[in-house]
């Protein structure tokens, strides 16, 4: 990778997701190895900067990390780690990434994506976000950064079904060894959690590893979200073609 050493190599893994996927606890399940440090959606700042939305601490969001696209990939793709760590995991929301950014830029980076039954998700996302639009659940961009760079593609549902295996899968697919550090971690927050985290994290923030699955009920969708979940399927449908099946 650009920027590191031959004798001691780094794999930058950037995991492309969208809200509600258990992209945070994945995000714990990676911290936990002792050869990784994680980074907490960091493009978040320039997403919110550059198209004005409102979210919860939006100012805190933006004063917290850079702000230019530029100053943030190239950190990603040439920093240097702390002493004693291999992995850089980047837990990216896939809707972060607007159009003006220049892909090219991304080619420095081990490319994934985790990815959700868009049922699922909207019935999931509803509870905290009345109307979602397409663009903020960012499964085209996610089908988009996969048709450009390809990589490992692995569903939530299959995390939480069996961690285990599809952890391992996913390690082996990345080219780095599973470690069983990955299956739990301590309860509570961490340094690395964005300035965001008191407004979304309250369920990881009490976890201690993955829950369980719940299979959907077929009431679970609420109706006004139902166009919007067709409008999901095609890409979902694009990336699952792909995932990891441990």
């Amino acid at each position: 990778m650009p920027g590191d050493s031959a004798a001691s190599p780094v794999v930058r893994i950037a995991m492309w997701s969208g809200p509600r996927t258990v992209s945070t606890a994945l995000m714990r399940a990676w911290e936990n190895r002792p050869d990784t440090v994680v980074v907490d959606e960091p493009l978040y700042g320039f997403y919110l900067a550059s198209t004005g939305i409102e979210h919860p601490a939006r100012h805190a969001v933006i004063a917290s990390m850079p702000a230019d696209w530029r100053v943030v990939l190239g950190d990603l793709a040439r920093a240097p780690l702390p002493p004693g760590k291999t992995i850089s995991y980047q837990k990216h929301m896939a809707h972060h990434l607007l159009p003006e950014v220049d892909r090219g830029q991304l080619r420095g980076l081990t490319h994934a994506f985790l990815i959700r039954d868009p049922r699922q998700l909207l019935a999931s996302y509803a509870q905290v976000r009345s109307a979602p639009t397409l663009a903020d659940l960012g499964l085209a961009q996610q089908a988009e950064i996969f048709r450009a760079f390809g990589g490992p593609v692995i569903d939530s549902a299959d995390i939480l079904r069996a961690p285990e295996p599809a952890l391992s899968a996913l390690c082996d697919a990345l080219g780095v060894p599973f470690d069983q550090a990955m299956l739990s971690w301590p309860a509570g927050p961490r340094p690395t959690d964005g300035v965001w985290a008191p407004h979304w994290y309250a369920g990881v923030w009490a976890s201690t590893g993955f829950g369980p699955y719940r299979p959907p009920a077929a009431t679970d969708l609420p109706p006004r979200l139902a166009a919007l979940a067709e409008a999901c399927q095609p890409y979902y449908d694009e990336l699952a073609a792909h995932r990891i099946r441990p």
